[in-house]
């Protein structure tokens, strides 16, 4: 089982588990809503611009709101569990694309209920984890409002954000790092080092793809 396959079930499996009410760390949605934008953004590729572009968001909350309306929950979980459009026909790039995706959606919800705490992830996952954030630290970070550093524990470091700021160290694991770029602060198992007037701006950044 790929880990792009392996991080979708286990995430489906506990949005089964906790129903439709639970709350997750993408802010106003629940389980449910979480569910219809999973399925929106495999099965409903002309809807999925608003999840990037402000201008077409309207239309991309309009769909799923009527994704929730069409489909009960136990429905739309099931729709998420198995890989849709591209995704089902080209393993690879349910890989290549998913992984992180169904990775981060998956902490989204074990962060949120209490008394969660860090996965011992494989090995291999956390290397192609540290891959992906070392080549997409400078898109997640680029509304950072200082500059950052990156070190990864176990080896590795990264630059983002602006250049001739203020730098902000950030330290943890490679799954952790994941998280924080992600605009999880909160959430991530990190370490910030720096002047404190830019970790707390830091903290408070809007980051993320």
């Amino acid at each position: 089982m790929t880990h792009a396959r392996g991080e979708r079930t286990a995430l489906c499996d506990l949005l089964d588990r906790l129903g439709p009410e639970a709350p997750t760390l993408c802010t106003g949605w629940t389980t449910y809503d979480l569910a219809a934008h999973l399925a929106l953004r495999e099965r409903r590729p002309d809807a999925m611009g608003g999840i990037a572009l402000k201008p077409l968001a309207g239309y991309t909350a309009s769909v799923q709101r009527r994704l929730k309306d069409r489909h009960p929950y136990p429905e739309l979980v099931g729709l998420v569990r198995k890989p849709g459009g591209v995704y089902g026909l080209l393993p690879a790039l349910d890989e290549a694309v998913n992984t992180l995706e169904m990775f981060v959606h998956h902490e989204d919800v074990r962060r949120a209920q209490p008394g969660w705490e860090p996965r011992e992830l494989p090995e291999d996952l956390e290397r192609l984890i540290w891959k992906r954030v070392s080549t997409g630290a400078r898109l997640m970070l680029r509304k950072s409002p200082v500059g950052v550093v990156l070190h990864r524990l176990g080896g590795g470091v990264v630059l983002g954000g602006p250049k001739g700021h203020a730098r902000v160290e950030v330290t943890g694991r490679a799954a952790e790092l994941l998280m924080f770029c992600f605009g999880r602060q909160e959430h991530a198992r990190v370490e910030l080092t720096g002047d404190p007037a830019a970790v707390a701006a830091l903290r408070e950044a809007t980051l993320g793809v």
